[in-house]
């Protein structure tokens, strides 16, 4: 069956991307993608990717040589262009309308939330959003794109490090605890 995870890096004071939505203090850090809780072996249970425009762009811009690995959904109300041999599905559609096509799409795998924390939150609004994994870098920005603008309840299911980076894999809670 396939689960819907929201797997990023995040700063240490919960920022994903700079004020100008760089994300160069993430990629200069060391990790291991085959080690704990690692891209590759993350990568490797997924099925279909959601990404949105401002994470497409930059990654689009800094890795001249990234293709998506699969079906992916970027989400934009703005006019992108595409990258040659990706299977990329530009919408404006609310993510519930996307969601069902994207889970059909992973063919039981993993469906990838990857930017950003607007986005993940959307699909965690919606009841969508199954497991949170964040890798947190030692390292603070004061300001940016946050990690998850809303409130939403979390489980700890695993914790472990990874080169520079303190990684947590969380459930989302459907209801939240009392305090």
């Amino acid at each position: 069956m396939s689960r819907t995870v929201y797997y990023t890096g995040t700063s240490l004071d919960g920022f994903i991307a700079t004020v100008d939505h760089s994300l160069d203090w993430l990629v200069s850090r060391d990790n291991d993608p085959d080690g704990a809780m690692g891209y590759d072996g993350f990568i490797a249970g997924v099925g279909a990717v959601a990404m949105g425009a401002t994470t497409y762009t930059w990654v689009r811009d800094h890795d001249p040589g990234w293709v998506p690995e699969g079906p992916t959904w970027v989400f934009t109300h703005r006019d992108l262009p595409a990258l040659p041999g990706a299977d990329l599905r530009f919408t404006a559609a609310d993510v519930a309308q996307v969601h069902a096509e994207m889970v059909a799409a992973a063919g039981g795998k993993d469906v990838y939330v990857v930017g950003g924390g607007d986005l993940a939150g959307q699909f965690a609004d919606l009841g969508l959003l199954d497991e949170v994994v964040v890798a947190i870098a030692p390292v603070t920005l004061g300001a940016g794109a946050p990690l998850l603008p809303r409130r939403v309840e979390l489980e700890v299911l695993e914790c472990a490090r990874n080169g520079e980076f303190v990684c947590v894999r969380y459930a989302v809670r459907r209801t939240p605890t009392a305090a």
